[in-house]
């Protein structure tokens, strides 16, 4: 279930929030009734962050490798292409 709190709850019912987060579900909180930031453990950030490094990796050195450029134009019309395929 979707937790979604004030910011201010953030403060006022800290421990509430705590329990949630460390059940593994992320908290989203608002600020005048819009959404402002979500609030997860480390390991549910690291979960979803693990491979970012190892891909950004791999990505410097086929850029070392590999003289080609693409404009983000050109990134995306071939992501559309093969999408509409």
């Amino acid at each position: 279930m979707i937790q979604i709190s004030k910011i201010s709850d953030l403060r006022n019912k800290f421990n509430e929030i705590e329990n949630v987060v460390r059940e593994g579900q992320p908290v989203y909180l608002t600020k005048n009734g819009y959404g402002t930031m979500v609030v997860m453990s480390i390991e549910t950030y690291s979960r979803m962050t693990e491979n970012t490094e190892l891909l950004l990796d791999i990505a410097d050195k086929y850029a070392a490798e590999h003289q080609t450029r693409y404009s983000h134009e050109e990134v995306f019309k071939k992501v559309r292409g093969k999408i509409n395929e």
